[in-house]
């Protein structure tokens, strides 16, 4: 029985995003029955395929669920399909982006009639705005969301990953609002209807980059393979055998990599300090590391790198993945089976230590019940746990406490979005060690112009939360710390592992002083991983997470889409794991450990790959900017300096109407050309010919004229570009939110609404170091005046960041 055994979820229409999001809820339990047409989810057609020709990528997102076959012809099928949704929890629709023959229904009438049920829809762009109507693929969105156009050579095309992005962060987000409902419905709310938008969710991965190019007055572009701003080196290179991850993000790594590779002159070099001062050389400096690689392999540079402490990982291929045992044990590699075949792939990376997710299990064949489904009782959720009652409205985590020991950008990015949904979240820094998004420059001048205060990152990852300053390696601090922990409901810390433990404050003295407190560590790699002490940030996640090795042209390197893609991936990840944790603690009263490893967040991006060649034994094919289903398929220049447009035909139809539109009709009737695979022999003439239209038209000309006879299109959008972005502004998007030191500050919503409403108000700005010292101490604590100012004395507490010189002293 798992924790959410109790649950009756319904999935209907067909989408990426609801597949993924009702999967999360079957890993831990809950009766998922899957309402599909006739001839299955459309889902069940996707590429890559197994020898057998079934999807890997549906295997990926439909194991543990039951199917359930409803006919539209059949005259009983509408009293079915109301029996299935007025008897469930949850109903999770995905008919917007695809409604897979699935009748119109009522769901405010179902609602009034179950007043406990919890509903989300999911769309490409919402329900409004003027992106609403747009046809749309996981590429065509991606390119909106400012997640293409950074990626790739330096004269193009931007370089596209494949399919297998939105539908995870959108299912993560839409899981996070039904999860969130759950733990409000137990504390006595009522049931609540949600929306998501798929475009807004995957803004989660460039909103840093979004906002802070913006914050520096930096126009970002592409700088050509395994190169991103605002970090060099933070790539994958060759070695004597293999490729490895690189990332120096302080001056300490930095230095610690040179010293490695016997660069003195570069370690020393004032104007190199910080990644920023060597953009300007990368190719300078690349001269003189890329040949020191060489000598020695992969594996060994890794060997030396976790001695130094330098954020570096070999970049596995696929065939690693699947031989790893580590990964195996641990559950991120897990048994599926599909029919007749048997393989891997990828389980959940919500890594509960008492009440752990299901490693693996069945595809369910279309209308196949699954046998643990259909002899489960219903009772601990529909009868014990959860009200139905209406009261006054609250946000859902309005009640929970959590205690805030993050840094960077995945662990705040965790605890901002609990902040966010309601939860009273209290960060801990430090004056001698702050947040390093604050900025891990120690120099005078940068601390006495409180440039710490200015970092529009730090400000957008922390809104919504008290801030503390409390050194935890005194006495006095230590104590403050544990009586806060005593009165919390949740703790999370992404420090590597035993950093905690090494402070006092490890899981077993933790549950000694509050049973029911759930604990998260997020650790790059895990607590019993053999990789436990290697450093890490997002870049280095996404290098070790075998995504690299599918991404990109044929024959040519593993490929990074994003400067730090696994931050955001994490952080979501490990929001999620909370509010499981966070259900089961309101059950039983019981908290527990969460042993969240980074990394294998990561992997469901590429488990397609890893259930084809677990089966198959065959070697992913790299398709570069085409598509293994889809024909056209590719990123096209428009008039103008690096300007693109994405474009996606995934039908016949489609294919005639964008043959006509850029005046080739004889294309649209010529039998030869009807299917994609006839028109695979063709693509080169084909590309060149949307090439020659797209290059007469602005980007956004195109994309219109395209999107007007629904053609699946995006401009691929810089970043920065999307604080102008005029659909994101109808929407309401981006907030404004005043803070001292910054003045009026531009913030992102959560993409998930209550259904049909406005985004949830920011309703604070990131506190300032140690603003709610006093606040949290005396009110809280009960400590009074004399008490806080002797604290202050002793740097104990402090509202000001201490330089290189003062922590010297």
């Amino acid at each position: 029985m798992g924790v959410l055994s109790g649950l009756r979820v319904v999935e209907i229409g067909s989408s990426a995003t609801t597949s993924y999001c009702a999967r999360l809820f079957a890993d831990f339990g809950a009766d998922v029955q899957k309402v599909e047409p006739p001839l299955g989810d459309p889902l069940r057609c996707s590429a890559p395929l197994t020898p057998r020709g079934q999807s890997a990528w549906f295997a990926f997102l439909n194991f543990n669920k039951s199917s359930i076959i409803i006919d539209p012809a059949d005259q009983h099928a509408m009293t079915r399909l109301m029996t299935l949704l007025e008897n469930c929890d949850i109903l999770i629709d995905g008919r917007d982006v695809d409604p897979a023959d699935c009748w119109s229904i009522d769901v405010a009438t179902i609602r009034q009639r179950r007043p406990s049920l919890i509903y989300i829809e999911a769309s490409w762009f919402g329900s409004g705005g003027p992106y609403a109507g747009f046809a749309a693929t996981d590429s065509t969105v991606r390119a909106l969301a400012g997640l293409i156009k950074l990626v790739g050579p330096v004269e193009g095309p931007p370089l596209y990953a494949p399919d297998f992005q939105t539908g995870i962060l959108a299912g993560l987000w839409a899981f996070i609002a039904v999860a969130s409902s759950i733990v409000a419905r137990m504390q006595g709310g009522a049931g609540r209807s949600w929306s998501v938008s798929i475009f807004e969710a995957n803004l989660a991965l460039s909103e840093n980059h979004m906002f802070e190019a913006d914050a520096r007055g930096e126009r970002t572009r592409r700088m050509g393979i395994n190169r991103f701003w605002p970090m060099f080196p933070a790539g994958i290179y060759e070695t004597k055998k293999g490729w490895l991850g690189v990332t120096t993000l302080t001056p300490a790594q930095w230095r610690s990599f040179c010293d490695m590779l016997g660069l003195s002159e570069l370690r020393d070099d004032p104007g190199l300090v910080l990644g920023a001062d060597r953009l300007p050389y990368m190719e300078q400096i690349e001269r003189q590391f890329l040949p020191r690689l060489k000598a020695r392999t992969a594996q060994e540079w890794f060997v030396e790198g976790l001695q130094r402490k330098i954020p570096i990982v070999p970049v596995p291929e696929i065939s690693d993945l699947l031989f790893d045992t580590e990964k195996s044990a641990r559950g991120a590699i897990v048994p599926v089976s599909l029919g007749e075949e048997e393989g891997l792939t990828v389980g959940s990376a919500q890594r509960l230590t008492f009440t752990p997710p299901r490693r693996g299990g069945k595809v369910p064949a279309p209308g196949e019940q699954q046998t643990s489904a259909t002899n489960r009782t219903y009772s601990s959720f529909s009868a014990a746990g959860l009200s139905s009652c209406v009261g006054v409205y609250r946000l859902p985590l309005a009640g929970i406490r959590v205690i805030d020991f993050t840094m960077g950008w995945a662990g705040p990015l965790c605890t901002r979005t609990l902040a966010d949904l309601g939860a009273d979240v209290i960060k801990i820094e430090a004056i001698q060690y702050p947040d390093w998004w604050r900025g891990v420059d120690r120099r005078l001048a940068y601390v006495d112009g409180q440039m710490y205060e200015k970092a529009a990152r730090f400000c957008i990852m922390n809104r919504n939360k008290r801030g503390i300053t409390l050194d935890l390696t005194r006495p006095q601090g230590h104590i403050l710390a544990k009586r806060l922990l005593a009165r919390a409901d949740v703790v999370v810390d992404n420090f590597s592992v035993d950093v905690l433990r090494k402070l006092g404050l490890g899981y077993d003295v933790l549950k000694a002083l509050n049973p029911r407190l759930v604990t998260m560590s997020m650790s790059a790699f895990g607590s019993n991983s053999v990789h436990r002490d290697c450093r890490a940030y997002g870049s280095t996640l996404e290098q070790g997470s075998g995504l690299p090795g599918v991404v990109g042209n044929p024959g040519g390197p593993p490929v990074m889409s994003h400067t730090a893609f696994g931050d955001p991936v994490g952080g979501l990840n490990g929001c999620a794991a909370v509010l499981v944790a966070l259900i089961h603690a309101h059950s039983t009263g019981q908290g527990q450990f969460i042993d969240l490893a980074q990394i294998e967040c990561m992997m469901p991006f590429a488990a397609p790959w890893i259930t084809v060649q677990s089966i198959g034994g065959m070697a992913s094919t790299r398709y570069g900017n085409r598509h293994p289903q889809f024909v056209p398929h590719g990123c096209f220049r428009c008039a103008g300096v690096d300007n693109w447009i994405m474009v996606a035909v995934t039908d016949d139809d489609m294919w005639q109407r964008l043959a006509i539109l850029i005046g080739r009709s004889d294309w649209a009737t010529d039998t030869s050309l009807k299917s994609a695979e006839a028109r695979r022999a063709f693509e080169d003439v084909i590309e060149a010919s949307i090439a020659a239209w797209t290059l007469t038209r602005d980007a956004d000309q195109a994309m219109s004229e395209l999107q007007g006879v629904k053609i699946a299109v995006g401009v691929a959008r810089a970043p920065t570009d999307l604080l102008k972005d005029e659909h994101l502004t109808s929407r309401a998007f981006l907030q404004q939110v005043e803070r001292a030191f910054m003045g009026l500050q531009a913030q992102p919503s959560m993409p998930i609404r209550e259904r049909a409403g406005r985004p949830y108000a920011i309703r604070t700005p990131a506190p300032t170091l140690g603003q709610h010292n006093g606040e949290i101490l005396s009110d809280l604590l009960g400590l009074s005046s004399a008490e806080i100012a002797e604290l202050a004395r002793e740097r104990i507490i402090g509202t000001t960041m201490l330089s290189e010189r003062e922590l010297a002293k």
